[in-house]
C-alpha cells in the first residue's frame, strides 16, 4: 500500500461544522474528480437525527456508531481501490483518528467559515434537521485539523469554485493527485 491507500485510492473527508459548505464543496469535488460520493449525514441512525431535530447536541456515545459506519464505508472502498468523497463534521481529532485508523487513503478537507457567515447560512437552510441553535455546541467541540493530520484547511467564505480549486491544489501537493485527470496515482 502506498501513501494514498490500497491500489492508489484516496478518500477525501470534507469536514467542518454545519453550514460550512461541506455538501457544496463535496459536490464540486465529485463533479471535478468523478469519484463516488456519500453524504455523511445519511449514515446517522434515526435516533441521532431525531435528537438533533429536537435541538439536542449529539454526544460521543451518539457519534461512535455513526463514525464506525463511515469508517467501514471508507474501508470497503479503499480495499476496492475506489477513490471517494464523503462529508463528515469530524469535529474532534479522536473522531478523525477513528476514520483513518487502518485507512491510509483518508485525507481531510477542512472547510472553515467565521461564525457570522455560518449563522447566516444556517438561517437560509429551512427544513434541515440541524438547527442553528446547535451551532455553538459544534464550534465549542471543533478541534481544527492538526499539522500532523493528512489534509488541508481552507476558508469556505469564497465561491465554491475557489474553495474547490484550493483543496485540489493542496491535495495535489500532499498526495500527488493530478486533479486534471480525475484519477488517483497508482
Amino acid at each position: 500500500m502506498d501513501a494514498t491507500g490500497a491500489k492508489g485510492a484516496t478518500s477525501i473527508v470534507v469536514m467542518g461544522v454545519s453550514g460550512s459548505g461541506k455538501s457544496t464543496v463535496a459536490a464540486g469535488l465529485v463533479e471535478r474528480l468523478g469519484w463516488e460520493f456519500a453524504e455523511g449525514d445519511d449514515f446517522h441512525p434515526p435516533a441521532n437525527v431525531e435528537k438533533m431535530r429536537a435541538g439536542q447536541p449529539l454526544d460521543d456515545d451518539d457519534r461512535w456508531p455513526w463514525l464506525r459506519s463511515l469508517a467501514a464505508w471508507i474501508g470497503d472502498h479503499e480495499r476496492a481501490g475506489t477513490s471517494v468523497v464523503v462529508t463528515c463534521s469530524a469535529l474532534k481529532r479522536v473522531y478523525r483518528d477513528l476514520l483513518r485508523d487502518g485507512h491510509p487513503s483518508v485525507w481531510f478537507a477542512h472547510v472553515t467559515v467565521d461564525q457570522e457567515l455560518l449563522r447566516e447560512r444556517m438561517r437560509k437552510r429551512p427544513g434541515h434537521y440541524m438547527p442553528a441553535s446547535l451551532l455553538q455546541s459544534q464550534l465549542a467541540t471543533l478541534e481544527p485539523l492538526g499539522p500532523d493530520e493528512p489534509g488541508a484547511s481552507v476558508s469556505g467564505a469564497g465561491s465554491p469554485g475557489i474553495v474547490i480549486e484550493e483543496l485540489l491544489s493542496a491535495l495535489d501537493s500532499g498526495r500527488g493527485l493530478h486533479h486534471g485527470s480525475g484519477e488517483a496515482p497508482s
